[in-house]
């Protein structure tokens, strides 16, 4: 029998788990391919997701205020454990950057892509038992509308337009234009479904859902303890016994957590040392390519930054080379002062690429009347790891701009409730989102919940309507592309770079051939799914 067919066989036994990971490594060795045993093993083992275990994974981004209402979750630990295990939405964004259905079996546009037409996905049941219908769904999205809501998906529920009921198990949505995005907007990780009462309501608080997993334990900023539902409706998905969600904010502490064994997966690396934990036996960074990136949001509305000649001095005091090379150490790419990123549809290559420029900064401050500035950025590494430093390399580089910059360190504990947004200026963060119109819906739209910067530009407003209905794809392009450049040349956000998700597994989880890179780990989604080997 040639190599070649002795090593398919033993991966066969192992994809019938009918070999054990040691018996392979012996094996693989005997025949003369230790080297590739790994690979070959993983390669194997990966074919078919296997039950059992408990997975422990660390982190980053848990507050004491964290809870079940998605509408307010905004990072790491909770869209993990909330999105990404005990509930689901009605689409999900897989692998490759498509919407697919996910409590929905299907969804039909009309012509114009005005009107929706969603079918509720039968059969699935919330952990609490009762069956998924229409009347959760519309419930759940009425959660983030109107007057009286405080949820960060205010703008895009709101953009869904009128919802009806058609049935028990339908749902139509009425545009007020078209959107051929509309199916992402419904895998947002605020929208997620609950269970609606004889109130009319959801008791979001309960933290009941249709996810793989039902919570069995929840402290707000330490873990989250969950179990595996045994009527969950993906039978690849929800392949642990049991999950413990552990809340590790420092980022050197899970570094530790993932050398010495205590937890099976990490988000977000330290890149400072990331390549280091990658050369230890038994462990893998993982490395991908998506839509994150840093943002240093002003409030235009205030002074100094409601001149535009000041936000473009800060822009161009900034050295995107080093802060790539010194910050993400190398780890993430250029960013140009807009939100889309270079993997995704839409951007706009040919604009060019904002540089380190102090002269032409001063002339800037020239134009609003200054000779040099003094302005002030509070900052926390819980905006993004490594981000008081960042700030500081920035300061350092403004000088030659005659800017001088106070980095103010804020408490990482409640920074995105009590500093974001609330100071003139401060280190922020976007995980991204899929599609441009998304993107600039949530974050650049004016009176958005998290528009950061509290810009309002009427030719952006325009192009944002537009761009949403026009479904000629060269057009579209043309309009995406002013879009960004308005951002880049007018708007409020200085974006430096785009970010790689960075994160670390043991090499005795199986996981899917490609990962997700909308979120970190596989889209915030490890926990539902990824297994032991």
């Amino acid at each position: 029998m040639s190599l070649d067919k002795e090593i398919k066989k033993l991966q066969s036994q192992v994809s019938a788990n009918q070999m054990s990971r040691r018996t392979f490594m012996t094996s693989a060795m005997a025949l003369g391919v230790g080297a590739l045993a790994p690979g070959l093993y993983s390669e194997a083992a990966k074919a078919a997701p296997k039950k059992g275990g408990l997975y422990r994974v660390g982190l980053p981004a848990a507050n004491t205020g964290d809870n079940f209402d998605t509408g307010t979750n905004s990072d790491n630990f909770m869209i993990t454990v909330a999105q990404g295990a005990v509930r689901n939405c009605i689409t999900e964004v897989t692998a490759d950057g498509q919407a697919i259905p996910e409590l929905a079996e299907s969804l039909e546009p009309s012509a114009d892509a005005a009107t929706w037409v969603v079918k509720v996905r039968q059969g699935v049941t919330f952990h609490s038992g009762k069956t998924l219908d229409a009347d959760d769904v519309i419930a759940s999205i009425e959660h983030h509308r109107g007057e009286a809501t405080d949820s960060a998906a205010k703008s895009v529920a709101e953009s869904m337009g009128k919802i009806k009921k058609d049935g028990k198990n339908s749902i139509i949505f009425e545009l007020e234009s078209g959107n051929a995005d509309f199916p992402f907007l419904l895998s947002d990780y605020h929208i997620t479904i609950g269970p609606v009462g004889s109130d009319g309501k959801i008791d979001w608080h309960a933290g009941d859902g249709t996810g793989p997993y039902s919570l069995k334990n929840f402290e707000p900023g330490v873990r989250a303890d969950l179990v595996r539902h045994p009527s969950y409706f993906k039978p690849d998905e929800g392949n642990f016994d049991e999950v413990k969600a552990i809340a590790i904010n420092d980022v050197a502490a899970r570094m530790n957590a993932m050398t010495t064994g205590q937890v099976d997966a990490i988000a977000r690396c330290d890149l400072k040392t990331a390549h280091l934990l990658d050369s230890k036996p038994g462990i893998s960074v993982l490395q991908i390519a998506g839509t994150k990136h840093y943002t240093y949001p002003m409030d235009v509305r205030l002074a100094p930054f409601d001149n535009n000649d000041v936000r473009l001095a800060l822009k161009l005091g900034i050295d995107r080379d080093a802060f790539v090379n010194a910050v993400l150490r190398g780890y993430g790419a250029l960013g140009n002062d807009h939100p889309i990123g270079t993997s995704q549809n839409y951007h706009a290559s040919d604009l060019p690429q904002r540089k380190y420029d102090p002269e032409k900064a001063k002339w800037h401050l020239k134009q609003a009347g200054l000779s040099s500035l003094d302005v002030e950025m509070s900052a926390s590494d819980a905006a993004f790891d490594g981000a008081v430093d960042a700030t500081q390399l920035y300061a350092e580089a403004l000088k030659a701009a005659n800017i001088n910059l106070t980095v103010k360190r804020a408490s990482a504990d409640g920074y995105w409730s009590n500093t974001w947004m609330k100071v003139p200026w401060s280190a922020s963060y976007w995980s991204g989102r899929p599609t441009a119109d998304w993107m600039f819906t949530i974050g650049w739209a004016a009176g958005g919940n998290w528009t950061e910067t509290f810009w309002d530009n009427a030719r952006f407003e325009e192009l944002l309507v537009a761009g949403r209905a026009e479904l000629d794809e060269a057009k579209r392009g043309d309009i995406y592309r002013e879009m960004q450049s308005i951002c880049r040349d007018q708007g409020g956000s200085v974006i430096p770079c785009f970010v790689n998700n960075v994160d670390a597994a043991s090499d005795k989880l199986g996981r899917p051939d490609k990962l997700a890179g909308n979120f970190e780990m596989d889209g915030c989604r490890s926990i539902a799914r990824w297994w032991f080997i």
